[in-house]
């Protein structure tokens, strides 16, 4: 698919289409069908997308394996601490009225974080999957390679002696 221009073009009117969707998705989540596993599930088909038509190095350059990692922490630390500062203020774990003066702003400003925390880990590792998946081929090929490389040697070392 990296030799058709007409898929390429198309895939890079689509991609921001769909991060901008999966941003609508994140934002609405409060007030309709949504939220952070859904939005971060559509986020990470915009990286997919572009792995698929563009290749597996140029997708792993626009998101590299580190941005997995800090991603998934990033997203369960920020779940995790908005839980927690509902504790630290006073509250149970994940009261979110203490979050701000009013109550109901508390509990939007919380339930905006936790959702944010949602789709950031769920994004990473769905990325993750897709790479290490996808990966797979690569990895195996090399594998063969590496096996045929050390029989290559051991027969040459068996030759010698």
């Amino acid at each position: 698919m990296q030799d058709d221009v007409v898929i390429r073009v198309v895939a890079k009117v689509m991609i921001p289409a769909v991060m901008l969707f999966a941003l609508y998705v994140q934002f609405h989540g409060d007030y309709g069908p949504g939220g952070g596993f859904q939005a971060g599930v559509i986020f990470a088909s915009a990286f997919v997308l572009n792995a698929v038509v563009f290749g597996l190095n140029k997708g792993r350059h626009v998101w590299p394996a580190r941005y997995n990692l800090m991603g998934i922490c990033g997203g369960v630390l920020i779940y995790g601490l908005t839980g927690v500062g509902g504790m630290v203020l006073g509250e149970n774990f994940l009261n979110f009225n203490v979050l701000s003066s009013d109550p109901i702003a508390g509990q939007h400003l919380g339930i905006l974080l936790v959702e944010f925390g949602v789709g950031l880990t769920v994004a990473a590792v769905m990325v993750m999957l897709f790479f290490t998946f996808a990966g797979r081929t690569a990895h195996l090929r090399l594998l063969s390679k590496s096996d045929a490389h050390e029989r290559k040697i051991s027969a040459s070392k068996k030759r010698r002696k």
